[in-house]
């Protein structure tokens, strides 16, 4: 078999093990908060049993920790919300809501790396716009709020992807992984006591441990969806393009929505408007790469 098809197979089954992470989101019980903070825990600590990883992280500047701990706090964020989204909602609800992190992405990116703006990208961006309403609509009065954070979500997305392409060569992948969820995890140690007053709706005791199927699946979600696609993906990169890589990508709220409406029956929750604005807003994510400007696939931590 051929390196590049064999580094598509690789990129798709990436892509299919991050749609997991919303269906194990749902199956998990934890709240919002502990659920992210054991995720990054885990990694963290499997991370933690890697030689090189140690040996690199010895080896970074300071500036560079300061750097990669920033983004971490703002994946720490991302996943925050998006599990938050879940909750509130369903899993279909937070993957259609993700897929607004490339219209926003073409937005906010400019003026992060400062690159030139692009009005088509611009154009891209409100394209979503119709489909978002639609999907607002198409759910029910309950579930509302999982949007407004899932659409936060997507936001924290469109900025730690974007500075994390300002950093994706500095280090190798791992190491940066490695800080960012180390960050991350501090992070929400320090949102613990302040989160039931701002958002209750996501908080919840850190040090309470998992029931025994709450930790099987909190594995699961770490090593399985997490740290394996994460490292596969960084090898697959070597033999595609970055244009194939986001096309594979752009697949992964589709991957969600299926998986959730096999596995949770989620399409009994949700109207055929729900449906009608989940196929507009992906319409435009797929359109991006082909009339929009190409864009690099970053390393790092950039997915549900």
């Amino acid at each position: 078999m051929k390196p590049t098809t064999t580094a598509t197979l690789q990129i798709h089954f990436c892509v299919l093990l991050w749609g997991f992470t919303a269906i194990l989101g749902k199956l998990i019980s934890l709240a919002a908060l502990p659920l992210v903070w054991w995720r990054m825990l885990i990694v963290v600590g499997a991370l933690a049993l890697v030689p090189r990883v140690l040996r690199s992280l010895r080896a970074l500047p300071a500036r560079l920790w300061l750097a990669y701990a920033g983004v971490g706090a703002l994946v720490a964020l991302h996943w925050l919300t998006f599990y938050g989204a879940i909750k509130l909602a369903n899993a279909s609800v937070a993957a259609t809501c993700i897929a607004l992190a490339a219209p926003l992405t073409a937005i906010v990116e400019p003026w992060l790396t400062r690159t030139k703006f692009s009005a088509r990208d611009l154009l891209l961006g409100l394209a979503v716009l119709p489909g978002v309403a639609l999907v607002v609509g198409g759910v029910p009065q309950g579930m509302r709020a999982g949007v407004i954070i899932g659409a936060v979500s997507a936001l924290f997305v469109a900025v730690f992807g974007s500075l994390n392409k300002r950093l994706a060569h500095r280090t190798d992948a791992l190491t940066a992984t490695a800080v960012e969820l180390g960050a991350g995890v501090v992070v929400l140690t320090a949102l613990a006591p302040v989160l039931p007053v701002l958002l209750p709706a996501l908080a919840g005791p850190l040090l309470e441990w998992p029931e025994p199927r709450d930790a099987l699946l909190l594995v699961t979600l770490a090593l399985a969806c997490t740290l394996l696609p994460f490292s596969l993906s960084f090898v697959a990169l070597r033999h595609i393009s970055a244009f194939s890589a986001q096309l594979a990508v752009n697949l992964e709220p589709i991957y969600a929505i299926v998986l959730a409406a096999v596995l949770l029956a989620e399409q009994r929750e949700l109207s055929v408007q729900f449906y009608v604005g989940v196929a507009i807003i992906l319409a435009a994510v797929f359109m991006h790469p082909f009339v929009g400007r190409p864009r690099e696939v970053a390393a790092g931590v950039e997915h549900a």
